[in-house]
């Protein structure tokens, strides 16, 4: 299985320093002064070509820090109803919705809690295109570009018969009747050059239409807060699109705001050997990290070294597949020794689960320049029971 995964990067910045043992365990710790480094990266791309940011919450939806990304960033971006509302509700700014399929009881308080509200298909555009207009909401479309970059079929959005937005070869001026502007996200993780293939492939295809449409939406995946990504060619390429063709740019970061901003901490509950030296932890992989099963990736360690003792790092639930991987540690382990997975802000908080029972890790946020540190959540068996009742 670990032959299989690749190591996901992460850059354990201010956590070198962090004693684990003050928080629970298990628990995600969010560095709020990592958040902040990042999100004025983010302002400066927004300031220096004059395009929208908005927060991805589906990456990223820790209203903790709502007041800090609201003070940088110009609103968030909802995949449904509940991210709509609490992107009105606790964040403020622009509020941008996509889904799929809306649900005919959820579109009229969508339309309400949203400034765009962006349709998967002109057929969806069209069963609501009243409702939005009747409200003064701004209504999109998202296209399917046809022009694949993704490095993983399964998050690949221009993957061949992909369901998610209406293949650029199908749009006609009929189409975008009533379209105020058109949204297309077809990155992962990536960095500028895969968006410059994907714009010189369908801008050609796509001029006949600007002069219908007042905005355009490249969605998210931008990895633009990864020190290796080339912020001014994004910003070139942005301010060029709004100058060129008279159309309002906005961006969709989700990873962006928080990477390298939080870990994911937990403890070793056994040890034993089977062929190899075996570990259970309170932290799973089915859980809380879900993305190590489906990706799959392996997690960085905090303190990881190459020479030592291994381990196989596996969850408590019954799931025989809830393994992390194999991890190497100066000495060998022992039970309550605890350790941290880095880069674990964004994705792993909003997927997490309780299968098998198994708790939620809390919610911790610190700042590593002041060094307060606020336990913001702890889950109870009231948290399990309430969503099966």
């Amino acid at each position: 299985m670990t032959e299989m995964m690749t190591t996901q990067a992460g850059d354990p910045g201010a956590f070198r320093d962090f004693d684990l043992s003050r928080v629970p365990s298990p628990c995600f710790v969010v560095d709020e002064a990592a958040i902040e480094a990042n999100l004025k990266v983010l302002r400066h791309v927004a300031d220096a070509s004059g395009a929208k940011v908005l927060a991805a919450l589906k990456a990223f939806s820790m209203f903790a820090t709502a007041p800090l990304v609201s003070k940088y960033l110009d609103g968030t971006c909802a995949s449904g109803i509940y991210e709509a509302r609490l992107g009105r509700e606790e964040y403020g700014g622009d509020v941008a919705t996509f889904c799929a399929g809306y649900k005919d009881s959820d579109i009229d308080e969508i339309i309400a809690l949203s400034d765009h509200v962006i349709f998967n298909s002109p057929t969806q555009k069209d069963r609501f295109l009243a409702k939005c207009q009747a409200a003064g909401v701004q209504v999109g479309l998202r296209i399917n570009p046809e022009y694949s970059v993704g490095e993983v079929a399964k998050y690949d959005p221009a993957a061949p018969c992909s369901r998610l937005g209406t293949p650029i070869s199908q749009l006609t001026p009929e189409v975008l009747e009533g379209v105020d502007g058109l949204h297309m996200h077809v990155l992962c993780e990536q960095g500028v050059d895969p968006l410059l293939h994907v714009w010189s492939a369908v801008e050609f295809k796509l001029i006949p239409y600007f002069k219908l449409l007042k905005w355009i939406n490249f969605g998210g995946g931008h990895h633009i807060t990864r020190a290796d990504y080339n912020r001014d060619v994004l910003i070139h390429l942005l301010k060029d699109i709004r100058q060129k063709y008279d159309l309002d740019v906005m961006i969709e970061p989700g990873e962006a705001v928080a990477l390298d901003a939080g870990i994911l901490v937990g403890e070793i509950l056994d040890t034993f050997t089977n062929n190899m030296n075996i570990a259970i932890t309170d932290i799973s992989a089915t859980c809380h990290m879900p993305d190590v099963i489906e990706a799959p990736y392996r997690p960085a360690m905090l303190g990881e070294v190459d020479h030592g003792s291994t381990y196989r790092l596996g969850g408590p639930s019954c799931l025989a597949g809830d393994v992390i991987g194999d991890y190497t540690w100066p000495s060998p382990l022992s039970a309550g020794q605890r350790f941290a997975f880095l880069d674990q802000a964004h994705y792993s908080m909003v997927k997490t689960n309780t299968f098998n029972g198994v708790p939620l890790p809390a919610i911790a946020l610190w700042n590593s320049v002041t060094d307060e540190l606020r336990v913001i959540r702890e889950f109870s068996y009231s948290d399990f029971k309430d969503r099966l009742s």
